[in-house]
C-alpha cells in the first residue's frame, strides 16, 4: 500500500481553497475511503491484496497513529486528500477522484518537500502515466525501476528521488 496516484494535473488552473492539516484519529475513515476510491479510478488494472475493512484498519492503526498524516480539508469539512511521510518516503499520495485538477497535489508535495528539505523518495506503478507525470513536473526522477516482486500487488514499480538543488 505504497503507490501513490499523485495526480493533480491542471493544478494552478483551478486552485481550491482547502486547509492541508495533520490527520487526526477521527480522520482516519475518511481518509482510507479517499485512498479507496482514488485507488479504483486510477488503477483499475491493479489487483488490490487488502479488503476495504484491511485497509481501514491500516489507516486507523498504523498510518494516522505512527505516522506523519496530513490530509486536506474542503471547505464543506470533507476529506479531500491524504499524503503520508514515512521518514524520508512519501509513501501515499491520494486524493479524492472529484477533487484532482485543483491544485491539492501541488500543495501536498509542496508541504512534503517543506518537511522533508534534505530530500523524497517514493514508489508509483508503472502503469500510472499520470502519477509519473505529475512527480516528474515536481522535480522528482526515476531511480529503480522493478518488476513488481516487492510490492504486495505484484505490479511493476518505479522508485523516485527528489532532491534539492544545492545553493
Amino acid at each position: 500500500m505504497n503507490r501513490g496516484t499523485g495526480t493533480d494535473a491542471g493544478a494552478e488552473a483551478g486552485a481550491e481553497a482547502v486547509v492541508l492539516r495533520r490527520a487526526r484519529a477521527v480522520d482516519a475513515r475518511a481518509a482510507a475511503d479517499v485512498w479507496l476510491r482514488s485507488f479504483a479510478t486510477a488503477l483499475p488494472t491493479v489487483v488490490r491484496p487488502r479488503s476495504d475493512s484491511e485497509v481501514r484498519a491500516y489507516f486507523r492503526h498504523v498510518l494516522v497513529e505512527r505516522h506523519e498524516t496530513w490530509v486536506a480539508e474542503g471547505a464543506d469539512g470533507a476529506v479531500a486528500g491524504v499524503m503520508v511521510l514515512e521518514g524520508a518516503e512519501l509513501s501515499q499520495l491520494y486524493l479524492a477522484p472529484e477533487r484532482r485538477g485543483r491544485g491539492i497535489g501541488d500543495r501536498f508535495v509542496a508541504l512534503a518537500k517543506e518537511r522533508r528539505a534534505d530530500g523524497l523518495s517514493l514508489w508509483t506503478f508503472q502503469v500510472n502515466a499520470p502519477a509519473r507525470r505529475f512527480y516528474e513536473r515536481h522535480g522528482f526522477r526515476a531511480v529503480e525501476w522493478t518488476d513488481g516482486d516487492r510490492n504486495e500487488e505484484r505490479e511493476p514499480d518505479v522508485r523516485y528521488e527528489w532532491r534539492p538543488r544545492s545553493a
